[in-house]
């Protein structure tokens, strides 16, 4: 009996405890000064083009995908929320000639907002891979960035760079790290 009355007194006690904890008022203007700030990294472009594929003649051409769709600005949540991005080139050349790549940023009425050139310098044998500076874009520039819709790629054979039989091919790979601020 005693170790009956025992039990009922530490459960009742137990009890009163939990019914009696501390508790504080909770501030749900808090999630006003949330912010995440997710990154994500991308594939941006790519092409591989065969040297048969490139005129020797000195003069731009533009080269396939010519003008590749780049909607990915169309979503509003992207653009609201888009802080920074950084794009990184790679390329490799294994062709005896040198090129003057230039990436074209095209608004929807398919005018050039800004372009990067980029350029290869002759294969001379061995690995050929060019990693280019990070462009940032931020500010002003950003703001191009977001209205671009379209991406082209214009190759120019850099006259007097080589010499023979044109063989191999022009690699180019790109990627896009993005900054996003969502409040």
């Amino acid at each position: 009996m005693k170790r009956n009355l025992l039990n009922r007194i530490s459960i009742t006690l137990f009890s009163a405890v939990l019914l009696l904890s501390c508790s504080s008022d909770l501030d749900f203007d808090q999630i006003d000064d949330f912010v995440l700030e997710p990154v994500f990294v991308a594939n941006l472009a790519y092409f591989d083009v065969s040297a048969d594929e490139i005129d020797d003649n000195g003069s731009g051409q533009q080269i396939p995908p010519d003008v590749e769709d780049f909607d990915i600005f169309k979503k509003k949540f992207f653009t609201d929320n888009l802080a920074k991005a950084e794009l990184n080139f790679e390329i490799e050349n294994t062709i005896n000639r040198a090129f003057e790549i230039e990436l074209q940023f095209i608004d929807g009425d398919n005018q050039v907002l800004e372009t990067i050139d980029l350029a290869v310098p002759t294969y001379t044998g061995g690995s050929n891979i060019i990693k280019y500076p990070t462009e940032v874009f931020e500010g002003e520039q950003l703001n191009l960035l977001k209205k671009t819709m379209k991406i082209g790629f214009i190759v120019t054979t850099v006259t007097g760079s080589g010499s023979g039989d044109i063989t191999g091919n022009l690699k180019f790979k790109s990627g896009a790290t993005v900054y996003m601020k969502i409040k």
